[in-house]
């Protein structure tokens, strides 16, 4: 059995932790945040919404069923480190290809396992989200937490420049395609993808649904999206501030103008609040995991949730923008009451700020991808 090597964690607030380390040997700075999903952990480090963020897994042991060629989000992982309580080496499950610590390693991704996860779980509980640096290969711990100090964090830059596709494409299926029912006909209309980190269980699911994706990258102009002639208009997730993306923001004005139908999820719905002339601040610690409670306003039903974000839009700053576009609040967090959806009275508008897709997490919102068909066929047929 090989030999272990020592890793050290290091907050902006100057604790050290010390463990092991697993997967690249290197240093990275980022926010760290924790994740309380108890299951999901491969795709959890393939959602591009982690790009320039650690994942604590506060579930205490992972990497028992190892990592295999489905269960991806993105083609490579997008987590910048790992921190586990415990982590398996030996894996056991009929699809697994990889183990953990080896799939991360082969991809430059750091690990540290071994330390106390419910501790560091409290210090972000209780005083917010951190900068953090991790080595796996002896750099100490005052390096460390000056290269953490140093680090210009997330708020106001434009992460989705990382992880966006290049050129426009159209989604023809991966090998996790089967997992998905089918359950619309094909080519029933044709979307256009906005990808500002989309994970890839978003185009499975469209695709099911029988609509045609064609995923341009975030750049794309309000323009260049009209010239493709879309039936609808799908704002994906992805990682950072949405405040650093004004002509993101600016895109999807002129798209609702256009009175294209339009659905936002996680990123996609900041970036709807924005365009209607709303504001979004950061929230005290995020939201991740595949277990918060949120309610339709309306119908006053509950759905367990998959969520992955640290910003949020500001519910006031919307009335207060006088937006000519009347919106009105349709989610709501049970845990501490942010908004979780939007919809437009009077054009085919609406979003969440959590991910009906689930991947991983619950299946419990899945039908909110049926009324952007709905207003795609409906506006297929005034044609």
């Amino acid at each position: 059995m090989e030999a272990t090597q020592p890793a050290v964690l290091v907050l902006e607030n100057g604790s050290v932790y010390h463990g092991e380390a697993f997967g690249a040997r290197t240093d990275r700075v980022f926010e760290l945040v924790f994740n309380t999903s108890m299951t999901g952990y491969q795709e959890i480090c393939t959602d591009p919404s982690y790009r320039g963020q650690g994942v604590l897994f506060t579930v205490p042991h992972i990497g028992n069923v190892g990592v295999n060629l489905e269960d991806i989000e993105a083609r490579v992982p997008q987590v910048e480190a790992v921190v586990v309580r415990s982590i398996s080496h030996q894996y056991s499950n009929w699809r697994a290809d990889d183990e953990l610590g080896g799939w991360l390693a082969e991809h430059g991704v750091p690990g540290i396992s071994g330390i106390d996860t419910r501790a560091i779980t409290r210090v972000l509980r209780s005083t917010g989200t951190m900068k953090a640096a991790l080595s796996t290969q002896g750099t100490s711990p005052a390096d460390l937490l000056k290269m953490a100090r140093e680090w210009s964090g997330l708020d106001g830059r434009d992460m989705v420049t990382e992880v966006t596709c290049a050129e426009a494409f159209e989604w023809t299926g991966d090998q996790a395609d089967h997992w998905i029912q089918q359950n619309g006909p094909k080519d029933r209309c044709h979307v256009v993808l906005y990808d500002f980190g989309a994970k890839r269980n978003i185009l499975r699911h469209l695709a099911a649904r029988g609509a045609r994706v064609t995923v341009v990258p975030a750049c794309t102009t309000a323009e260049q999206v009209f010239e493709l002639h879309p039936d609808g208009v799908m704002l994906s997730n992805g990682p950072g501030d949405p405040a650093g993306l004004p002509y993101a923001a600016e895109a999807v004005r002129k798209i609702i103008e256009r009175s294209i139908p339009v659905f936002g999820i996680c990123l996609g719905h900041q970036l709807i609040g924005l365009a209607l002339g709303g504001r979004t601040t950061r929230l005290k610690f995020g939201h991740h995991s595949g277990n918060h409670p949120v309610q339709d306003v309306l119908t006053k039903k509950v759905y367990v949730t998959a969520q992955n974000h640290n910003y949020m839009v500001v519910p006031e700053s919307l009335q207060a923008a006088g937006t000519e576009y009347e919106s009105e609040i349709t989610h709501l967090s049970l845990n501490d009451g942010s908004v979780e959806g939007l919809r437009l009275i009077h054009k085919p508008v609406y979003c969440v700020q959590f991910h009906p897709e689930a991947a991983p997490g619950p299946h419990d919102a899945l039908d909110l991808f049926t009324p952007f068909f709905s207003m795609m066929d409906r506006a297929r047929a005034r044609e």
